[in-house]
């Protein structure tokens, strides 16, 4: 990315950037009804947009978007009925979706619209030169848009153009943004690629893999030296909750101010020496597969033949200790309203 796209990423829009007649006639298609889904599809609506929502006949999903009052279509005939429409959805299914619903119902002017950039930035999809292609992504889940929504409020949103055929792209786009509520809390100005390649990296990096990692690392670390696993699990898993609460309201200094200072000096000696340069080589490494598409060539084909990998992967840690300690201790907690994952097995 050169350092003019940079400059112009770092752009916020709100409400008072928006023209409100942007989307004036617009006839929107929201394909999928799972998290994001709902929330665009019942934000827009509420916003008093003309809204359909795409499912295929089989989907279990179609029931309940009916309930919701909503108009749903086999996904061929949404598109063909809308002039925008959101693709929401998973990555690995999206490919086939635009193939067979998708592509061939396109119009000269549509805006086609997602909400994760990984199948435009690795050519998993190309849309004709006609088309408007955009992006108008919510930084939180689907039930935290919808209640933001209803609250009066909304989610931060990231927003950006790969193809502006119309000149009305950009303005689209963040007409569709307020529709969900994103203007309300700002929406970041970004681009395709810059949103794909941040987004995986704080996946893989931080915010699943890298915690995850740290967790069990931590755990193991405890109980190999002779540590109760269920003190463990406290410590390292438990309280993690704490921690990036205090972070997601006032960052790294907020959590910092409200610990102990034995626990900030800790952190200032000790968090250096977790993550030191032999990790921070490690996270360039694992960017630079992310950018040259070496990760994306291998989800894809993990996808394609049959996800082995993928569900072994998932079966292991499954079965981690940490899981299975902290499945029998947070059954305990009657106030958690704790969850388990499909494929666990429910503490008894």
């Amino acid at each position: 990315m050169s350092s003019e796209d940079t400059l112009m990423a770092a752009r916020m829009y709100y409400e008072t950037d928006v023209d409100p007649t942007a989307l004036d006639g617009a006839r929107i298609a929201v394909l999928g009804y799972g998290s994001q889904g709902h929330a665009h599809a019942l934000n827009l609506r509420d916003s008093g947009h003309d809204v359909r929502v795409g499912l295929p006949e089989r989907s279990g999903t179609r029931a309940v978007a009916e309930a919701d009052g909503l108009r749903v279509l086999d996904p061929v005939d949404a598109v063909a009925e809308a002039n925008v429409i959101m693709v929401l959805a998973p990555d690995t299914s999206q490919k086939a979706l635009y193939e067979s619903a998708i592509r061939d119902n396109l119009q000269a002017g549509d805006l086609l619209l997602f909400a994760h950039g990984f199948t435009i930035r690795f050519g998993q999809i190309s849309p004709p030169d006609g088309v408007d292609v955009a992006m108008v992504a919510p930084k939180g889940p689907g039930h935290l848009v919808r209640r933001t929504f209803l609250d009066g409020q909304g989610v931060p949103c990231l927003v950006a153009v790969e193809q502006d055929a119309t000149g009305a792209a950009w303005q689209r786009a963040l007409a569709y943004a307020s529709g969900i509520g994103g203007t309300r809390a700002g929406c970041l100005r970004t681009t395709f690629a810059e949103e794909t390649e941040t987004d995986l990296f704080g996946e893989q990096a931080v915010l699943c893999g890298g915690i995850s990692s740290l967790v069990k690392a931590g755990y193991e670390t405890l109980t190999e030296a002779g540590y109760q696993p269920e003190l463990a699990y406290f410590e390292v898993m438990h309280e993690l909750k704490l921690i990036v609460d205090l972070m997601y309201q006032g960052g790294l200094s907020y959590m910092r101010y409200s610990v102990s200072d034995t626990a900030e000096f800790g952190d200032y000696v000790s968090g250096p020496k977790v993550v030191d340069e032999r990790t921070r080589a490690t996270m360039r490494g694992i960017l630079a597969d992310i950018q040259d598409g070496t990760f994306a060539r291998r989800w894809i084909a993990e996808n394609e033949n049959g996800r082995s990998d993928f569900l072994e992967y998932r079966d292991q840690d499954h079965h981690h200790p940490v899981e299975t300690v902290g499945a029998e201790l947070r059954a305990k907690m009657a106030w958690l309203d704790a969850k388990t994952a499909p494929g666990m097995d429910a503490p008894a």
